[in-house]
C-alpha cells in the first residue's frame, strides 16, 4: 500500500479531535446531528483534509466541553496542517512527555536513534532518568519523579515488539552518569534488552574516530502508511523533520554508522567487558 500524505500537524490535529469525541461518550454520528454537520465533515477533519473554519471547529470542541489549553493548541495547530516540518517551542524548559513524539512513536513500525552523549532515554534505568533530570538546567526538583513515571511509561512501547535499533558511542558507556553503582547497572540492562529479538544495540567505538554521526542525536521513526519522520530534542524545544531530502540525509548518517559500529554481538561483548 503506497504511503499516504499527511504531516505531523495533521495527524496530532485528527487525534486530537478523536480523543475529544471520545470523551464525550458519543459517536461521531452523533455528534454531527447536535451540532448540524454531515458526518463528511468530521471525517475530513480526522484525516487532516480541512473541510470546515475555524469557527465550526470551535463550535466542536467547545460542544466537546475541551480544556482552553486544550482547545487553543487544537485551533493553532489547525491553521498549518498542511505544512510539513515542525520546531516546537515549549519555553523554559522540555515538557515532560513531549506529545507529538510520544504520539508518533506509538504508531511507529520501526524506530532507529543515534546517541553520542547518553544511554537512550527508552533504555534507561530509573537511577539513570534521576541523575539525567537533576543535572538538567531548568527541570525543578519536584518534577524529577513525574519525568521518571513518564519516560517508564513510554517503555511500554516495548511490549509491542516494536523493532528498535540503538546506535550510541562507545564513550557514553565510560560516563558514571549518578555513580559507578548506577552505571554498572545501566551497563547490565542494556545487555538483557539487547538479547530481545526485536531491540539491536551497536555501539559506534571510540577507536573508529570521525564519523558521520558528529552533528548530533536524532531518532528516525518509519511507518506503516506514512512517510519517515525525524526527530531531534533540543533544549527547549523539537525538531520534526518530514521532507523527503532531509529525512533521507538522516537515513544516510545512519547508513553510515552502521558501516562504522561493532555489529550487536561485538557490542555485546564490549559491553558486558565495561560492565564486569
Amino acid at each position: 500500500m503506497p504511503k499516504r500524505f499527511s504531516t505531523a500537524r495533521g495527524r496530532e490535529f485528527g487525534d486530537g479531535v478523536r480523543a475529544a469525541i471520545a470523551r464525550t461518550g458519543l459517536t461521531g454520528r452523533e455528534i454531527c446531528e447536535k451540532i448540524g454537520w454531515d458526518p463528511s465533515k468530521l471525517s475530513d477533519l480526522f484525516h487532516g483534509k480541512g473541510g470546515c473554519s475555524e469557527v465550526d471547529l470551535a463550535i466542536l470542541l467547545s460542544f466537546c466541553h475541551i480544556a482552553p489549553d486544550e482547545r487553543d493548541h487544537m485551533l493553532q495547530v489547525f491553521r498549518q496542517m498542511d505544512t510539513k516540518d515542525w520546531w516546537q517551542h515549549h519555553g523554559a524548559t522540555h515538557p515532560v512527555l513531549a506529545r507529538t513524539w510520544y504520539e508518533h512513536l506509538r504508531k511507529a513500525k520501526e524506530f532507529i536513534s543515534w546517541c553520542p552523549l547518553l544511554i537512550p532515554g527508552l533504555l534507561q534505568l530509573p537511577d539513570y532518568m534521576r541523575a539525567v533530570f537533576a543535572a538538567t538546567v531548568g527541570v525543578p526538583d519536584d518534577e524529577i519523579e513525574q519525568r521518571v513515571a513518564a519516560r517508564l511509561g513510554v517503555q511500554e512501547v516495548f511490549r509491542q515488539r516494536l523493532k528498535c535499533t540503538f546506535f550510541i558511542h562507545e564513550q557514553i558507556l565510560f560516563v558514571p552518569v549518578g555513580g559507578a553503582d548506577v552505571l554498572r547497572a545501566q551497563l547490565h540492562h542494556l545487555l538483557q534488552m539487547s538479547v530481545r529479538p526485536y531491540i539491536e544495540i551497536r555501539i559506534v567505538p571510540i577507536a573508529a574516530g570521525a564519523h558521520a554521526g558528529f552533528a548530533g542525536s536524532f531518532e528516525l521513526m518509519k511507518f506503516h502508511r506514512i512517510e519517515p519522520v525525524v526527530f531531534i530534542e533540543c533544549e527547549n524545544s523539537d525538531l520534526i523533520i518530514e521532507g523527503k531530502t532531509a529525512v533521507n540525509g538522516y537515513a544516510n548518517v545512519l547508513t553510515s554508522l552502521d558501516r562504522t559500529a561493532l555489529d550487536a554481538e561485538q557490542s555485546r561483548r564490549r559491553i558486558l567487558e565495561l560492565a564486569t
